[in-house]
């Protein structure tokens, strides 16, 4: 492998900038890199609707959706699976991920972990792989070779698999299903891919997420109708979701909240709908969770 042929490799604008530059002039100079990003995804916008549809294919037959990533593009897996169950109430197991040097690797570079091709198996295959499931690499280099032993093993099981890369024609993309790649160039600081690539993938990431969480019936609305009342702010937000959604008075909200046991589907369902509370829990289940379906009999 030649490196600095790697699109993510070579430098850039940061050349230009004398260690005494001032300050504006280095933030001028990593907006102006910034600004390609947005553009290098929406290029991958076929490619990333492809993985959407195939990761709910996926997860409607039962699977679940794992991340494989090494370094920051695997502390970008962690934090998108984390923020999960909290925004769309998944069970735990549903989205999560695997980072080259285990969970030591969210706070500490663990050296030469993400070469580690049978480390990349091996963690994927005790994170409880199916052949239902999807799982997604995200490598900006397209190469890191734990990432590229644990898809290829996914990919022999008859998992559904995905890639992301900022690197044209990447090792990643030959060998997964649903290639993705974001060409966002040379980085403002050469090699660091925690910028522009990171912030793509980064993007390409909550859009995977959200959108297969939308069209699985997590949301309603544009409305996180699955939040947990957990803290204040979230008991606020709660009733303000209620609210809007049964145009009632925000008391009233927070009675049916109570009545509805926190949950604001039951508590939406039980006044549209009329019903009490187990009533609403039955529609709620007949609809296998989705509240638009509850409600409306549609998606």
């Amino acid at each position: 492998m030649t490196f600095e042929r790697l699109l993510t490799e070579r430098a850039g604008l940061g050349g230009t900038l004398p260690s005494h530059a001032p300050a504006r002039q280095i933030l001028a100079a990593m907006l102006e890199g910034d600004a390609g990003i947005v553009p290098a995804v929406a290029a991958a916008f076929d490619r990333i609707e492809a993985a959407i549809d195939a990761v709910v294919s996926a997860l409607e037959r039962g699977g679940c959706l794992i991340y494989v990533g090494a370094g920051t593009s695997g502390r970008l897996g962690m934090l998108d699976a984390a923020e999960c169950p909290p925004t769309f109430h998944t069970p735990a197991h549903l989205v999560r991920a695997i980072i080259a040097g285990g969970d030591a690797a969210l706070r500490q570079s663990v050296e030469g972990a993400e070469d580690d091709r049978d480390a990349g198996v091996r963690d994927l295959t005790v994170s409880g792989l199916k052949p239902a499931d999807a799982v997604v690499g995200i490598s900006a280099s397209g190469r890191a070779p734990y990432v590229l032993a644990a898809l290829a093993h996914a990919r022999s099981i008859g998992a559904t698999t995905a890639g992301i890369s900022c690197t044209p024609d990447s090792e990643l993309s030959r060998t997964v299903e649903f290639p993705i790649e974001a060409l966002t160039g040379p980085e403002i600081v050469a090699g660091s891919t925690r910028l522009r690539a990171g912030t793509a993938s980064k993007i390409i990431l909550n859009m995977l997420s959200t959108a297969t969480m939308i069209r699985l019936g997590y949301t309603y609305r544009g409305l996180m109708v699955n939040v947990q009342p957990t803290n204040t702010k979230l008991e606020d937000r709660s009733r303000r979701i209620v609210q809007q959604l049964t145009g009632v008075s925000l008391e009233r909200a927070a009675e049916l909240l109570n009545q509805a046991g926190l949950s604001v589907p039951v508590a939406v369902v039980m006044e549209k709908k009329h019903v009490d509370r187990g009533a609403a829990e039955r529609l709620l289940a007949n609809a296998r969770g989705r509240l638009g379906v509850a409600l409306e009999g549609t998606e």
